[in-house]
C-alpha cells in the first residue's frame, strides 16, 4: 500500500504542519479552537465542525434534529452519536423523533 506524501503548509496565523490530503484546516488552530467543556468538546474537530457549521452550538438546538439528519452533516459519523445521545439525555432532552 502507498503512503500520500505529506506537504509542509502554513496557516493564516503561521502555524507549520503537514498534510497528505487536500484538508485545509491547520491542527494548531483546531485545537486552540476546541471547547473546553461542554457537549462538542467530547466530538472529534470534523463532527464539531459539522454541528458549528449549521448552526449547533447548543443542547437545545441540536435537540430539533433527528439522528438521521445529524449524520447527513459533512464530518458527522455514527462514532459521535452516542457521544451526542449522552448530553443530551443529561441535560433531559433527545433527538428529534
Amino acid at each position: 500500500m502507498a503512503t500520500s506524501e505529506k506537504n509542509l503548509r502554513v496557516c493564516n496565523k503561521g502555524h507549520k504542519y503537514y498534510k497528505s490530503s487536500d484538508c485545509p484546516t491547520c491542527p494548531t488552530c483546531e485545537q486552540e479552537q476546541k471547547p473546553e467543556n461542554g457537549f462538542l468538546s467530547l466530538l472529534s474537530a470534523p463532527a464539531r465542525r459539522a454541528l458549528e457549521n449549521n448552526g449547533i452550538t447548543s443542547l437545545e438546538k441540536l435537540s430539533t434534529y433527528s439522528e438521521k439528519e445529524i449524520l447527513k452533516f459533512h464530518g458527522m459519523g455514527p462514532a459521535s452519536l452516542p457521544k451526542l445521545r449522552t448530553a443530551l439525555l443529561e441535560g433531559g432532552l433527545s433527538f428529534k423523533s
